[in-house]
């Protein structure tokens, strides 16, 4: 299939861009210092930005990197329809830079799932397509997945067409104070959240109102918490840097957790974690995470605290760098960014 040619809008970015000289995208700035401030001397261009096209009935999407995502999704909700990308006042390409899922993954999918295509503008100033408009007839390698969580630092981004999903008909939050939430997640078939703050646990349960309320029962059933749980309006805000951490790590918070099996006495004090919309506990040393809320299932923890770096093997380091050189041999793309090849992540 031979994809359209760009139209006005991309070939005056790419020409912005350029061929020459140190170039970075900014959008809405609520992500500016993942992976590095951008060196001094860097041109700064903004994307091209508008809906190009919805098409409702193929559940797809093409829209340009500088259109802000609340823009998006409000313009999707009138066909009752939404994107994995999470609601945070960025830019759809900021947001596919950073490759932040929303927090209610589980229940939107995953972002880099959800590109089918993109456009970008390379380090000579090209625009290039990489992947199709369905995800059938599509061929060679998988340029919009290695794009998503690059920082810019492979290719400019321009636009992209996402999947869709359909807005549930019922969308519902519940919370308990001292449930484990393992129980939680496996009593559940398909939760849209399950967070943790080290003291309290939130749900979110989406689908249709029969099936959304077996769902609260089954929770109900196998967590069995002394003060039940109670609906509430949203989960809680979310501490401002992301963790990336296996499932034993996670378990092993868990029981360092105050009132956790292993706590001891407590490893910290709940802070506000009892309030409506709070920051997580505190969980304390030896996990460095300050006040976190975890996203159980995914492998995602949000903390007050940022994520030390994780060294990668020498194989891995010497990978990342020969693909950088592979896409922009110059170095000219988002220069002093850099994207940790060892999975730690930096503010969300």
């Amino acid at each position: 299939m031979t994809a359209p040619a760009p139209d006005g809008a991309l070939v005056r970015f790419a020409r912005e861009v350029g061929a020459t000289g140190p170039v970075a995208v900014e959008g809405g700035r609520t992500r500016w210092d993942t992976g590095g401030d951008p060196a001094a001397g860097t041109r700064l261009l903004r994307a091209p930005a508008g809906i190009v096209e919805h098409r409702p009935e193929e559940m797809t999407v093409r829209v340009r990197a500088g259109t802000a995502v609340d823009e998006l999704h409000d313009e999707l909700a009138a066909t009752g329809q939404r994107t994995a990308l999470p609601r945070r006042g960025g830019t759809v390409g900021g947001a596919l830079a950073v490759g932040e899922n929303d927090v209610c993954v589980l229940g939107r999918g995953r972002v880099r799932d959800a590109v089918l295509q993109v456009r970008y503008v390379s380090a000579d100033g090209v625009v290039v397509t990489g992947g199709g408009p369905t995800v059938k007839n599509v061929t060679g390698y998988d340029l919009p997945r290695l794009l998503v969580g690059s920082l810019g630092t492979l290719g400019l981004l321009a636009e992209a067409i996402l999947r869709t999903n359909p807005v549930p008909a019922v969308s519902r939050w519940f919370r308990a104070e001292g449930a484990v939430p393992f129980k939680a997640f496996d009593a559940l078939f398909r939760p849209s959240a399950v967070l943790w703050n080290g003291c309290t646990t939130w749900v979110e349960l989406e689908g249709h109102a029969a099936d959304v309320e077996a769902e609260r029962r089954a929770l109900v059933a196998a967590t069995a918490v002394a003060g039940g749980w109670s609906e509430c309006d949203a989960g809680p805000v979310l501490p401002p840097y992301r963790w990336s951490l296996r499932p034993s790590e996670l378990r092993r918070l868990h029981e360092a957790a105050p009132g956790g099996p292993g706590a001891a006495g407590g490893a910290g004090g709940p802070g506000e974690a009892g309030e409506a919309g709070g920051h997580g506990a505190s969980i304390g040393e030896p996990s460095g995470l300050g006040e976190l809320v975890a996203s159980i299932g995914v492998g995602t923890v949000f903390s007050s605290r940022p994520a030390p770096p994780r060294p990668p093997s020498p194989a891995l380091a010497a990978l990342a760098a020969r693909v950088k050189h592979e896409f922009d041999p110059g170095g000219r793309l988002n220069p002093g960014r850099s994207v940790d090849p060892a999975g730690s992540v930096s503010p969300r």
